[in-house]
């Protein structure tokens, strides 16, 4: 019975602590400038952020264009 339940503490102290990891924080950010392959932005927020973090940029996408 006490090796079910070590196993299921341990089971639920893992799940908690990769949970924890895996999530991202979202910051809204206008782009200032691109020179080459460095682009400047400005972002709200970005006290959350330091130097070397590693950040995924998604553009946002246009509408459609439609023909006749």
């Amino acid at each position: 019975m006490s090796k079910k339940l070590l196993t299921l503490a341990l089971a639920v102290a893992f799940m908690a602590s990769t949970a924890t990891v895996s999530m991202a924080a979202k910051i809204k950010c206008t782009v200032d400038g691109v020179e080459g392959d460095k682009v400047t932005m400005t972002c709200d927020g970005a006290d959350k952020l330091k130097a070397g973090d590693k950040v995924e940029v998604k553009a946002k996408s246009g509408k459609a264009i439609e023909g006749c």
